[in-house]
């Protein structure tokens, strides 16, 4: 079983007795210690207009942990391509893929903030079709070695070859968010591997990875259980109080979340919020993340709330337990 580390770093707004790299810093000191304690990756969000300094700028981070690291996958969750120029973002992901010497995971996804999208002045009516032509563009920019030319509805480029190629061949390994059963499909049909929430409930998350399954077998190839990460919300507390203190922590989280994405199929409730979390004791969590593995998942991303805390007594309590079992496939 594997475990990589999924979530955002933050700079502190303020006047100029306020460090705003700070955040960003310790991110990466988090990381380049993850990495020691036996973590296989690290997926960084994408977003924008936030107000409380969420990253944005995904791929400059993670060119800084490369550096820092040199086993570490270094992943996105995700780009949103419908707000980017699409040679440019294939530029940016295969430079970062030979500075990493090939360790790259580029997530991609649609997006969902409304807010983001009024942002970038991007109709989020046009998702979808920016998505597709966007992913088109990187394809034909990652993998011709000779000049091409794209005529589309978003984007025109004319007899251009884009440059550096990738380490990983033929392009940078690719994730896609998805978390319906029309975008599980698409994910397969593009024959990417997927990622999965923090939000959605174990059994949810459950039928999702079996549809993926199914969808992928379907198309004549063998399902591996790496080619799916679920994210999930971990945290070791000793006591109730500390358990109380983080979901209410978590509740105020997902609601500042909807504060920009406006979802109309929000439900703020403490019931709602526990979906997606594993909090408690080593035992506990240990116990927690067997379920998943029973179901035949077998990557799951920690969005740690303890920060370097909690990864630190994950990897000494919970990670042995896991090491070395054979994996099992997904029930049908």
């Amino acid at each position: 079983m594997q475990f990589g580390m999924f979530g955002s770093a933050q700079a502190k707004r303020g006047g100029p007795n306020d460090d705003s790299g700070a955040g960003f810093r310790e991110f990466v000191e988090r990381n380049v210690e993850a990495e020691s304690l036996g973590y296989h990756s690290t997926f960084l969000v994408e977003h924008h207009f936030t107000g409380f300094g969420q990253v944005s700028a995904s791929l400059n981070l993670l060119t800084w942990i490369g550096s820092r690291t040199t086993t570490l996958r270094l992943g996105t969750a995700v780009m949103v391509l419908p707000w980017h120029n699409p040679v440019l973002l294939a530029e940016q992901i295969a430079t970062l893929d030979l500075l990493s010497d090939g360790r790259v995971d580029a997530g991609i996804g649609k997006g969902y903030r409304q807010r983001e999208f009024e942002g970038f002045a991007v109709p989020m009516e046009e998702a979808d079709a920016r998505f597709v032509e966007c992913l088109d563009v990187m394809m034909k920019a990652w993998t011709s070695d000779t000049p091409w030319s794209h005529k589309g509805t978003y984007w025109q480029y004319d007899d251009i070859i884009v440059e550096p190629p990738s380490v990983q061949k033929p392009h940078p390994k690719l994730w896609m968010g998805a978390g319906s059963p029309r975008s599980i499909k698409q994910v397969a049909e593009y024959g990417f591997n997927m990622l999965l929430g923090q939000f959605d409930s174990f059994e949810t998350i459950v039928e999702e990875v079996n549809l993926f399954k199914s969808e992928v077998e379907a198309r004549g190839r063998v399902f591996d259980p790496m080619d799916v990460a679920v994210a999930r919300s971990v945290n070791i507390v000793d006591n109730q109080a500390e358990y109380d203190q983080a979901i209410d922590a978590r509740m105020a989280g997902r609601r500042r979340t909807q504060n920009l994405a406006q979802r109309s199929d929000f439900v703020d409730t403490r019931e709602e919020a526990e979906f997606g979390t594993i909090y408690g004791s080593p035992d506990h969590v240990t116990e927690k993340i067997q379920d998943p593995r029973d179901a035949g998942i077998e990557y799951i991303l920690l969005n740690s709330p303890g920060g370097i805390s909690t990864l630190r007594r994950f990897a000494k309590d919970v990670m042995p337990a896991f090491a070395g079992a054979p994996k099992v496939a997904a029930k049908s």
